[in-house]
C-alpha cells in the first residue's frame, strides 16, 4: 500500500498540473472502488477550478470552492496526468477521469480498487476520515516532547503505536521499521518504556527517513508508480524492512522478523534493544 512518501511523490507530481484549472467533464467508468464513486460527480465539479492540492494523511485532496475531492490510492492506485485524448489503458483499470479545460486530465488507475475517490462539500478537517488524525510526521508539532508523552501513555509495542493515525499519521509499516532501526529501539518493546532521549532520537529519525524516502520517490515493492509512471527508489536503501537474515548494515547479525500487530517487522537483536 502507498504510504506517506510515495502519497507525497504523487501530490507533488500533479499539483503543478492542475492546481487553477477549470473541470470541463467528469468520466467514472467503474464507480465500485473500495467506497463507491459519488453519483453525479461531473455535475458536481463541472465548471468549479482546482484551489490547491494537499495531502493529509495518507489522502490526497484536491479542493474546489464547493468542497473537496478526497482520494485513497489503497493498495494499487495511481494517478497520472495526460492529454485529454489519451485512451483507457488496456485492462479496464482506468476508472476515473477528471478532464479540464485546457485539455489535461487526470487519471485515477487502480486494478485491485481497493482506494477511493470521494467528495465532501465540509470543511476538510471536519471530514469523518481526516477529523480525528494525528499530527504529520513532518510538521513542527511532531517533536520530541509530543511522542515522548504519547508514547508514556501506551503499553503496546513502539511499532504499533507509530503506525497508529491517532498518535502520528503516515509512518505505516517500512518507514515504522526503518526509523526504529536507526533510533536502536526494538519494535516490540513497550511504548511507555521508550526513555526522552530515545524518544527526540526516534523522532529525528521519523523525520529523516521519511524525508529521504520522498526524495528517493518514496519505495515501490509491487504497483506504485509516480504521476509520471515511474517507480520510486527507496527500498534500495531499506536498513532492515524485507531483509530477514540478511546481515545487519551495521554489525552483520542476521535481520530478525517478528509479527506485532498482525504486520511484519524487522530488527536487528544486537543494534535494537
Amino acid at each position: 500500500m502507498p504510504e506517506l512518501p510515495e502519497v507525497e511523490t504523487t501530490l507533488r507530481g500533479i499539483a503543478p498540473h492542475i492546481e487553477g484549472r477549470s473541470v470541463a467533464a467528469v468520466t467514472v467508468r467503474q464507480p465500485k472502488l473500495r467506497l463507491p464513486v459519488p453519483p453525479g460527480l461531473h455535475d458536481t465539479l463541472c465548471g468549479q477550478t482546482v484551489r490547491r492540492c494537499r495531502r493529509r494523511a495518507k489522502y490526497l485532496l484536491i479542493e474546489f470552492p464547493a468542497g473537496i475531492v478526497l482520494i485513497h490510492l489503497g493498495m494499487s492506485g495511481s494517478l497520472r496526468v495526460f492529454r485529454s485524448d489519451t485512451a483507457p489503458a488496456a485492462g479496464r483499470h482506468d476508472h476515473l477521469d477528471i478532464v479540464f479545460s485546457d485539455g489535461l486530465m487526470l487519471r485515477y488507475r487502480d486494478p485491485r480498487r481497493f482506494g477511493m475517490v470521494l467528495w465532501y462539500a465540509g470543511a476538510p478537517e471536519t471530514h469523518p476520515l481526516l477529523a480525528h488524525l494525528g499530527p504529520e510526521p513532518l510538521a513542527d508539532d511532531f517533536d520530541a516532547g509530543y511522542l515522548f508523552a504519547a508514547l508514556q501513555k501506551r503499553r503496546s509495542a513502539v511499532k504499533s503505536v507509530l503506525m497508529d493515525n491517532r498518535v502520528v499519521v503516515g509512518v505505516g509499516n517500512i518507514y515504522a521499521n526503518e526509523s526504529l532501526f536507526y533510533a536502536g529501539i526494538a519494535p516490540h518493546r513497550p511504548a511507555c518504556g521508550v526513555g526522552g532521549s530515545e524518544a527526540a532520537a526516534l523522532c529525528a529519525h521519523i523525520k529523516t527517513v521519511l524525508a529521504r524516502a520522498i526524495a528517493k520517490g518514496g519505495s515501490t515493492l509491487r504497483d506504485f508508480v509516480d504521476s509520471s509512471g515511474n517507480s520510486g527508489y527507496f527500498q534500495q536503501e531499506y536498513a532492515v524492512y524485507g531483509r530477514h537474515q540478511l546481515p545487519c548494515p551495521r554489525c552483520g547479525t542476521p535481520v530478525a522478523k517478528q509479527i506485532i500487530g498482525q504486520r511484519s517487522s524487522f530488527y536487528c537483536p544486537a543494534c535494537q534493544t
